[in-house]
């Protein structure tokens, strides 16, 4: 399974950008961004935004095992 970070290169991999570009979308800065890539380490809050930018969709569901329900 690939982490958020490997997902997000593939996609700015894919859109030609670079993760500068994509801190400049943030209106943050490239070293706090790559800082969080190369950690893995993204808020759910952070998640939205990077998918924003990137025109992309993005889903979290929980699944309760004993009852398979999605929550």
């Amino acid at each position: 399974m690939l982490s958020f970070s490997e997902k997000v290169r593939i996609i700015l991999k894919r859109k030609n950008l670079t993760i500068k570009d994509l801190a400049d979308l943030l209106n943050i800065s490239s070293q706090n961004l790559s800082n969080k890539f190369s950690r893995n380490n993204f808020s759910e809050k952070d998640i939205k935004q990077i998918t924003e930018a990137l025109n992309c969709e993005y889903e979290i569901k929980i699944k309760v095992k004993d009852t398979a329900e999605e929550i």
